[in-house]
């Protein structure tokens, strides 16, 4: 084995900073490339007393966070000779030295590796020394212990670059594409395995004499940065106006011009396009959305830095310094009073989501804009974002007044991903730009390669071989075809990219999701290969399991909007118990009818017409304005089940106590209503509960909601705010979780609660749930690192899989 890595070879090292010749091309959707390169090297000391030489391979995410440079610098500061390359899977280390100076640099490579980098196990082996004189970073080459790989996500600019940026006599000066080893593009412009230069969508763009020597230059922050550029030979930013005619004029100064004077600007990121507007303009925001057709749903806004955040929200530490990580996401904050952003950007809306520049581009803009910009995903309704020039002004047409793009081709499209603090803690909603491809890992392995394929909304797809899960980027709701084709081209790279071949495929129980087709359809192809299908909730559960580590057995609280159960009907307000092999539903919510199906979720007040009927009470005095026919054909459906599918679902929940409390009665976007009572409730402070019935054996406990809905009426009745009956809405909803806990905690001894699914987004529900568990005593886990929500449906489903597998194997 030893002799299959010894691959250092005589007569390929240069001294440093020699040029490289390199004859790349590379387009937008061809991404194949040719490059000749010799590898760097540097002479190091003889030693004394050669002892011998040790291979150190390295796994993790140890491409594109300038791990190799920081091995090379390590090497000559402890007089170590040998080679470093990346290989497929990870990076390979020969060291050669005294034995002292070997051991001290596999501790330090561990210790003091760069912050970007996340080494998750190393394989030494001792190998006979030969005596070598110089540390080299050779060529890459294709060596491949396992198939598992790992890749950086894109990083934020660093700090010393936006120093470059700004500093007037700096030969990148306002170069909206400088970066370093230590911050830039990586993900979404990896065009094939491993990370370098001629693999990336850089290959397109040669280096000049001054890059190449930055480069080659050990001791120079780009040393081996693969994005590097300058104005002289690298990307370059191009202006359109909505017709697609080039213009002449400084792009970004003409952006600026456009902007403040309230046209819509469709600007081109790191991982697709956005559609920018004057954040602090009602008329600019509202013609946004109008072409947009999003009637409702908040915009991002992106501000220049931690103080304008803290002009128009309210900052705590744990905030700023999410707002600042490398990762850069979409952070929800309170909305300061005369904050000056636009009603028109959240409307109704006490949080504001708000995000820094990640782009030397976006802090250009932002420094000419001198104010907030709305920089919302350049799509329209549920279509994908749009990433390629050509596609964007084809579809953008009519939504843009122009465009701001560049020719450094997009490989992966990627959202922002959207994150909070709850508890003092990141909580992220999204897992987009700036998390993936980072791997996530299982408390147990994978006895076979696996494919999960998440759910219809809020899609992510997962794969694994091993205790590693690669977790996709946000592809969002699949019901459109051009979503749809997106998730396919996505799983298709994603293999390529990680030399996967899926032997099982895991799906959502559900027979007409899109991930269901996908996977018969593949099926159909190629027979061998196996499907699974698990249930939406234990999915749910065991991705909270999954990424607190936990072996199980839990109860698990599974609240979110409709998930197909086991027995065929809508569930979503489900108390589960057991682990990854398997579960019971302990309890559940008592179910009601949803008049119309899918249309009782954008219609919310079919819900309560449905609650109401159930708990005794007419619907006609609290919906006298709605058509008498309307509501008698309602009725029916609810009474004779037609085209009324029965859920449990606590998402349904509270869409029928917003409807009742005249909060919201048809929403234009998934969740909005259950959003907007949670801000109503977050206004009051009463501490009084509606009440509730427990019924059922141990076997089938039922929560009798219908207590609930009678005194909520009463409420009603008797004039009490709004905001209170909201806040007691949620009250209840935190006692019922906590009394149900109780009852199977004393009847199974389980100590380990996981909450989960879409509905724990409501950070009111989720700190009241949890501080009456917590003060049971009982182990209480959420998510954190992966969204409660469908994002999070993939993870769960692939350990489910996973733990299967293993107890038949």
């Amino acid at each position: 084995m030893p002799g299959r890595y010894e691959t250092a070879r005589q007569g390929q090292t240069t001294s440093v900073g020699t040029p490289v010749t390199a004859e790349t091309t590379a387009s937008e959707t061809d991404c194949t490339s040719i490059a000749v390169a010799r590898p760097t090297g540097i002479a190091v000391p003889t030693p004394r007393h050669v002892l011998g030489r040790r291979s150190i391979f390295v796994r993790g995410i140890v491409q594109g966070v300038g791990f190799r440079p920081f091995v090379f610098a390590l090497a000559g500061r402890l007089g170590v000779s040998g080679f470093v390359r990346n290989c497929i899977d990870g990076v390979l280390i020969e060291v050669e030295g005294e034995a002292a100076a070997v051991a001290s640099f596999e501790d330090l490579v561990v210790s003091d590796c760069p912050s970007l980098a996340r080494i998750e196990r190393m394989e030494t082996e001792t190998l006979a020394a030969r005596g070598s004189r110089e540390f080299v970073i050779a060529d890459s080459e294709g060596c491949d212990r396992s198939g598992e790989r790992h890749y950086s996500a894109d990083v934020a600019t660093c700090d010393a670059c936006l120093e470059e940026l700004s500093a007037r006599g700096d030969r990148r000066y306002g170069y909206p594409f400088l970066n370093c080893a230590h911050c830039g593009p990586r993900f979404t412009i990896l065009c094939r395995p491993p990370y370098d230069r001629p693999n990336t969508t850089m290959a397109g763009f040669p280096m000049c004499g001054d890059c190449r020597s930055e480069y080659d230059d050990p001791y120079a922050r780009r040393f081996h940065a693969q994005a590097i550029a300058c104005p002289a030979c690298g990307p370059r930013l191009v202006a359109h106006d909505s017709e697609g005619r080039p213009l002449s004029s400084s792009p970004i100064s003409w952006c600026r011009q456009l902007l403040l004077s309230g046209s819509v600007v469709a600007v081109k990121g790191l991982g697709g396009f956005h559609l920018a507007c004057d954040a602090t303009s009602e008329t600019a925001t509202q013609r946004l959305r109008a072409r947009k057709h999003r009637d409702d749903k908040a915009f991002a806004v992106m501000v220049a830095d931690l103080e304008a955040a803290r002009r128009s929200c309210h900052v705590s530490a744990d905030e700023a310094e999410l707002l600042s990580s490398p990762r850069r996401p979409i952070v929800l904050l309170r909305r300061r009073d005369g904050s000056g952003i636009a009603a028109a950007v959240a409307p109704g809306n006490p949080l504001l989501g708000l995000m820094l520049p990640y782009t030397p581009l976006h802090t250009l803009l932002m420094q000419e804009a001198g104010r907030p910009l709305v920089l919302t995903s350049a799509n329209l309704c549920d279509e994908p974002i749009a990433y390629q020039d050509l596609d964007a002004r084809r579809r953008l047409r009519g939504i843009a007044d122009g465009f701001l793009s560049h020719d450094r081709p997009i490989r992966v499209r990627c959202d922002d991903s959207v994150a909070r603090i709850v508890r003092g803690r990141p909580s992220i909603l999204r897992r987009s730009r700036g998390h993936a491809p980072e791997p996530v890992f299982l408390p147990m392995s994978c006895p076979r390669p696996i494919l999960a394929l998440g759910g219809h909304l809020k899609n992510t797809f997962a794969m694994a071989r091993s205790r590693t899960v690669v977790l996709s980027h946000h592809l969002g709701d699949l019901g459109d075809w051009s979503a749809f084709r997106a998730f396919r081209e996505s799983v298709a790279h994603y293999e390529a990219l990680f030399d996967f071949e899926p032997q099982l495929l895991v799906r959502d129980l559900h027979p007409d999701y899109a991930t269901t087709r996908y996977a018969l359809e593949r099926k159909s192809r190629s027979p061998d290969l196996h499907i699974v299908a698990v249930q939406h909730h234990h999915a749910h559960m065991a991705s909270c399991m999954a990424e607190n580590g936990l072996a199980g057995p839990v109860i698990a609280v599974a609240f979110d909007g409709t998930g197909y159960g086991s027995d065929g009907t809508l569930w979503g307000g489900e108390f589960l118990v057991g682990d990854y092999r398997g579960f019971r539903r302990a309890a559940h919510m008592r179910p009601v009818r949803l008049a119309g199906g899918d249309q009782a979720a954008r219609q919310p007040w079919r819900v309560a017409v449905a609650h109401l009927m159930d708990c005794g009470q007419e619907p006609e005095r609290q919906f006298a304005d709605l058509p008498g026919q309307l509501l008698g054909n309602v009725r029916t459906m609810i009474r004779t089940g037609m085209h009324s599918p029965v859920t449990s679902s606590v998402g349904r929940l509270f869409d029928a106590a917003a409807a009742l409390l005249r909060v919201r009665r048809e929403v234009t976007y998934e969740g909005q209503a259950a959003m907007e009572l949670e801000w109503l409730a977050a206004a009051a402070d009463d501490e009084a509960a509606f009440p509730f019935g427990i019924s059922g054996d141990d076997g089938a406990i039922v929560v009798d909601t219908r207590p609930l809905f009678r005194a909520m009426m009463q409420g009603v009745s008797n004039d009490i705010p709004k905001a209170q009956l909201a806040r007691r809405f949620h009250t209840t909803l935190a006692d019922v979780i906590a009394s149900v806990v109780a009852r199977l905690r004393h009847q199974t001894g389980i100590e380990d609660v996981v909450l989960t699914g879409g509905v724990f987004q409501n950070v009111l529900l989720l700190e009241m749930a949890e501080r009456r568990l917590e003060m049971t005593g009982v182990r209480v886990h959420t998510h954190r690192r992966v969204p409660a929500n469908d994002g999070g449906l993939s993870l769960g489903q692939l350990a489910v899989a996973a733990a299967v597998l293993g107890e038949i194997a």
